[in-house]
């Protein structure tokens, strides 16, 4: 069973920065394709970004391309989301999630939820205007 702990939510002003952890424990994390996602409220969850098993490749929503840097460590079983020049529209609650299926990056799309075998708990993180 995979667990996935996020970490690193706050508050922080707009254009501030701010990087959010997700540390999993079980299974075998350097083959999983990993993602973020978030949900404001009353909003649906949304794709933030993705990143390939290898971290050799990453996939954006438009909305935060540019901003928001997605990265992992396998050795520490991690996976960050570096989030710069946050804007008051970026507040949600942020979830990891991971795919057990590594090439569901490839052929998900791995902006769509279904392939994601398990998600963390989430983390607040909200700008102030």
């Amino acid at each position: 069973q995979v667990q996935l702990v996020e970490s690193g939510g706050g508050l922080v002003q707009a254009g501030g920065s701010l990087r959010v952890s997700c540390a999993a424990s079980g299974g075998t994390f350097s083959r999983y394709a990993m993602g973020w996602f978030r949900q404001a409220p009353g909003k649906e969850r949304e794709f933030v970004a993705a990143i390939s098993w290898s971290g050799g490749f990453t996939y954006y929503a438009d909305s935060v391309k540019g901003r928001f840097t997605i990265s992992r460590d396998n050795a520490k079983k991690t996976v960050y989301l570096q989030m710069n020049s946050l804007k008051p529209e970026d507040t949600a609650v942020y979830y990891c999630a991971a795919a057990s299926d590594g090439s569901y990056f490839y052929t998900g799309p791995p902006a769509t939820d279904r392939g994601y075998d398990y998600w963390g708990q989430g983390t607040q993180v909200t700008v102030s205007s």
